[in-house]
């Protein structure tokens, strides 16, 4: 086990405390290239610090670098139908701290950042970002805001104002850490700071999460956790080990079958049996 605290844990709990916003202002301001201040963990359901919180995901109200007010949610758990749940997460942060009969002038700007240690989707790279654009469908021309939109939302296109997506698919990153955001995916990915990143942030991190810093029961809690979480990724490669194999079986017993129909009637069954290795009662049935 590393001798620093898995970041994640450290989002629900460590980094809550104001002085050691200076970490996670750090990751973020590199991530999403401007200067990140931290206003205040918000409280909602995502919020709540039970480690099996299907949830498991913190919105955090901040300041970017033009001293706009935005919501950053940080989401990093396993789910099968993760893409869905990015748009639920952010249509849901929103909505929690939208007032009933609030004007959706109000609407922050939401970044979704998700950190995943699972296969998400096909794609080599190691982090992605997404925005919606509006594109004209005949002359391909992008909607921009009108001037007076501009002046009140301090954007030029929607997008500007619309959910943004980051996904770090922090397992794909085998390279060596070429920049500072390259040292926060290293240390996402192994857990170790290595005495020459000094990525920001990266070397508060180094001074402040690490596990003999914590206090015994909490240590005792944070060792259990990760055990716990050790467990279930057996579980799921195990599960996903099987299921390639049974996968694989299922498909060559189709094939031994499409074979035997397409020869049934034309060929001696001896000859049948011995190139698909059916039994002539299995062949009798097709």
């Amino acid at each position: 086990m590393s001798k620093y605290i898995r970041f994640d844990w450290a989002l629900k709990r460590l980094l809550r405390n104001k002085v050691n916003h200076v970490v996670l202002e750090g990751f973020l301001s590199l991530l999403l290239e401007q200067d990140i201040k931290i206003h205040k963990f918000l409280e909602s359901e995502g919020n709540q610090e039970d480690s099996h919180d299907k949830y498991n995901r913190v919105d955090i109200m901040c300041e970017d670098g033009n001293g706009r007010k935005i919501i950053i949610e940080v989401q990093n758990e396993r789910a099968y139908s993760y893409f869905q749940r990015m748009l639920y997460g952010t249509s849901k942060v929103i909505t929690e701290h939208m007032e009933l009969g609030d004007d959706y002038e109000i609407v922050q700007k939401v970044f979704s950042i998700n950190i995943v240690y699972f296969d998400l989707g096909q794609g080599s790279d190691y982090i992605y970002h997404g925005r919606t654009e509006f594109v004209g469908m005949h002359d391909g021309e992008p909607l921009k805001l009108s001037a007076r939109q501009r002046e009140l939302y301090g954007g030029e296109v929607p997008a500007d104002l619309m959910p943004e997506y980051y996904v770090l698919k922090v397992n794909n990153f085998n390279k060596v850490a070429k920049d500072s955001l390259d040292q926060w995916i290293s240390f996402l990915k192994t857990g170790d700071i290595p005495d020459d990143f000094t990525a920001r942030g990266l070397p508060e991190a180094r001074e402040r999460l690490r596990i003999d810093s914590l206090p015994e029961k909490e240590r005792r809690a944070y060792i259990k956790e990760m055990e716990r979480r050790m467990v279930e990724n057996d579980v799921m490669k195990s599960k996903f080990i099987d299921g390639r194999e049974e996968g694989r079986k299922e498909g060559e017993q189709n094939e031994k079958t499409r074979i035997a129909r397409s020869l049934k009637g034309k060929v001696p069954m001896r000859v049948i049996v011995e190139s698909t290795g059916l039994s002539e009662e299995e062949i009798a049935r097709l």
